[in-house]
This record gives C-alpha cells, structure tokens and sequence, in this order.
C-alpha cells in the first residue's frame, strides 16, 4: 500500500467523505457479501467490537454494497484457528493475535508484541511509516493472507495469580495461560505456559488447571471475572508492551476485489486500528479502582523476574535470528527501529510522564 493511500484512509474524514459519495462512488459495482472469524467472544466488547466496527464502516462507506458479518470465536471456527479458516478461505476475512500462531513462524510475533518491544505508538510508526507492513506483509504472501493492522490494547497487565509472586523461585511450575514469545520466556523461567482463547480461560482457573492467566487489563479483565478467584493482579505484561491485533483477510479474494471496496476497508481498518486504543485508555482507569476496591492486591513484578525475563526474552531473539531466515529479515530492521524508538521516547516522553506522575 502506497504512503499516500494509508494517508487517505487512516483518517475518520476520509470515511465520512467515502460514505457521502457512496451512491455515485459503490453504485455500479456488485454486492459483496463476506464473513468475518473473530479469536474472540462478543462479552469483550472493545476487542470484539474493532471487527464490528469494520464491519460498519463498510456498509455506511459502501451504502450498504460491501457487507460484512462478524462472528465471534468459537461460532464458524474455533478461536485459535482464525488463521487456518482465512488462509484455506473458509472465511474471507479474520481478526486475530498474530502471535498465536508462532507455533507456525515465530516471526508472526512481530505482527503483535515482541516481549520488552514496542508500545502501541511505536508499533503503529513502525508499521505504517517504519516498514513493518511491508515486512510482515511479505511473511504473511506464502500464506494467502494480507494483513491489516485491527487495534491495540496499549501495555498490558502482568495477568492474576492465586498466589503472591516474591522472587523468580515462586515460578517454578506456575501453570499460566500467556500465549506467543511471553508463554516461551516464562517457560524458561520456570512456568509452564498454555495458551488458551479468551472464553476459555476463566473455566480453566475456577477449576485449577490454571494457576495464574494474563489476558489484557482491567477493563476486560474485570467482565470476564478472574479477580473472583485470584486476587493478586501484577504489573506491567512485559510480553505485549503494545500488542497489536489484526484483521487477515484472504489474499485471493482480496485480488478479487474491486479497487473501491479495497480503499473502503483500508480506510475502515485503519479506523478501528486507532480507535481501540483510545477505547481502552478511557475503559481501563475506572476499571482499575473497581477492582482495587473489590480487595484485589495490585504487585509490581519482582526486579529478579523482569531482569531474568529481559535477558531470556532477547537471548531467544538472537538464537532464533540464526535459524529462521524470515526472522532474521524483520528483526534486523525492528531492532534497528526499537533502538531508535527508545532513545527518543526516553529524552521526552519518559521525562515528561515520570514529572507528571510524582506530582500528587
């Protein structure tokens, strides 16, 4: 996708100007009618609802021509196999958590976090303006994908355990739902990582299979229940600094397409990408007070575990880079672009928020 073209379609303008020219712009073209495979249920209504508000979009910018139905997880496929039902085009379209499927390429991970990576603005530079569209899209081709970025939840909370974490020791044989890179770093420290979709984990710690899961943060922690039974919720999910979902659609029918209804879901997707964020900014603070008030205890991580983390998490990069060429390729320019992001951000933005938050 050419710079002046994501231009057009990541602002919410460009959308409206889209919809008022619908009769004259959608008129001629044929009716598409297309499905959409959600990882996640409908009670995670900001996660959930970025592929409803796709789905919106399209019919108002289209008048109504490109229709698009949303099915959650677990209603045409199951959670985790978005993926599979995209490429194999069982569906024409998905949204999903590209590090689900590191299980495939571990180089899918860019596409969401990278454990102690970017944030949610750095992902977003990175990906429109940065090359990681580009680079991930060329991971995806051999797939019969073409990957949109679908929203960001921001820094995510370290996930609730049953029991208090004091040191690293305490995580030896913690049985934990973390998914992607941050499920194999924990592994290597001493957890035994499972990755479960979002309506599957509240069961599986009520019943104790499950000694701790992370999902997201207050807000969607809270609907789905988890501080009913673990009451020690940590900070900060070091794995998904800015973890980025997306929406997958088949690269077949996506050629398939007339070139109006293509710039139709750019500008749509590149909405919804910038609107769950600004969504859980506004959900996630009241969400937080609740739960504190409900007697949950808030923990940073010990010093001992991000440490260790932080050394698992990059030694594993350099490990993997040896021997998966397709990792190699986007993580020499990712780290180049992290570097760089983080010298920046440390000069402003970390001076600038570290003032504000000792200030009462």
């Amino acid at each position: 996708m050419k710079r002046r073209d994501f231009l057009k379609g990541a602002s919410a303008g460009v959308g409206l100007a889209a919809a008022s020219l619908a009769p004259n712009a959608f008129a001629d073209l044929p009716t598409i009618k297309w499905r959409l495979a959600s990882s996640f249920p409908k009670s995670l209504d900001t996660i959930y609802g970025a592929a409803e508000l796709l789905s919106d979009r399209l019919n108002k910018i289209t008048g109504g021509k490109f229709q698009l139905r949303v099915y959650a997880g677990g209603e045409l496929v199951p959670g985790l196999q978005v993926f599979d039902a995209v490429q194999q085009g069982t569906v024409e379209c998905g949204h999903t958590a590209s590090y689900y499927y590191v299980g495939k390429n571990m180089a899918f991970a860019f596409d969401t976090a990278m454990p102690f990576g970017l944030t949610a603005r750095q992902q977003n530079a990175w990906m429109y303006f940065g090359g990681g569209l580009k680079l991930t899209r060329e991971l995806f081709k051999p797939y019969n994908i073409l990957n949109f970025p679908g929203g960001n939840t921001g820094v995510q909370m370290g996930g609730w355990f049953r029991k208090e974490i004091k040191s690293l020791k305490d995580l030896q044989g913690l049985k934990m739902r973390i998914p992607g890179l941050g499920g194999q770093i924990m592994a290597k420290l001493g957890v035994v990582p499972q990755t479960l979709a979002g309506g599957d984990i509240y069961p599986a710690l009520e019943r104790g299979a499950l000694d701790a899961a992370e999902w997201v943060g207050p807000y969607d922690d809270e609907k789905l229940g988890f501080h009913k039974i673990a009451k020690h919720y940590y900070y900060p999910g070091w794995w998904e600094g800015g973890p980025q979902l997306s929406f997958y659609v088949n690269l077949q029918k996506w050629n398939d397409l007339p070139d109006a209804y293509r710039q139709a879901f750019e500008t749509a997707a590149a909405e919804a990408n910038l609107n769950m964020l600004a969504e859980y900014d506004q959900k996630n603070p009241p969400a937080l007070m609740r739960l504190v008030k409900s007697g949950v205890k808030l923990h940073a991580f010990p010093k001992d575990v991000m440490n260790a983390a932080f050394e698992a998490a990059f030694a594993l990069y350099e490990a993997e880079a040896k021997v998966n060429p397709s990792f190699a390729r986007i993580y020499s320019e990712w780290k180049q672009f992290h570097a760089l992001q983080t010298q920046w951000f440390k000069v402003a933005e970390a001076n600038y928020a570290n003032f504000l938050y000792s200030r009462k």
